[in-house]
């Protein structure tokens, strides 16, 4: 039986280890990016069934950049994503474009919960 790809993008290696532990953990195949750079070739090497993708990373509004490609992307914008960020708690809040709905299925703080991580994996999978 194959497992779900699940992509991790997150310029901070202890969470992106976290979510690799908690998702691995529950049978799921998981492949990383650091940045928006990468996430963007590993979804055209790795095809992964999900991504999960940080908004903040090499610039404050990457994750934004990376999801509004995918929207472009005739092979990837069916691909679930689950926005993660802890960037209500920064100063970075007021430039989040709230009258833009980003292209994302799932939106969590952090730090993630796992049961609700795992749950909302599982939904967003079938």
């Amino acid at each position: 039986m194959s497992s779900a790809r699940i992509l991790v993008v997150d310029d901070d290696p202890d969470f992106v280890e976290i979510m690799r532990t908690i998702l691995e953990s529950n049978d799921y195949e998981v492949v990383t990016a650091a940045n928006g750079t990468q996430a963007l070739a590993q979804v055209k090497a790795e095809h992964p069934d999900l991504m999960i993708l940080d908004i903040m990373m090499s610039s404050v509004l990457d994750g934004l950049d990376v999801s509004e490609k995918l929207a472009q992307d005739p092979d990837a914008r069916f691909m679930p994503v689950i926005m993660v960020s802890s960037i209500a708690e920064t100063p970075y809040a007021h430039v989040f474009p709230m009258e833009e709905q980003p292209h994302m299925d799932a939106w969590l703080s952090k730090p993630v919960d796992p049961r609700v991580l795992l749950d909302k994996v599982a939904e967003l999978l079938s």
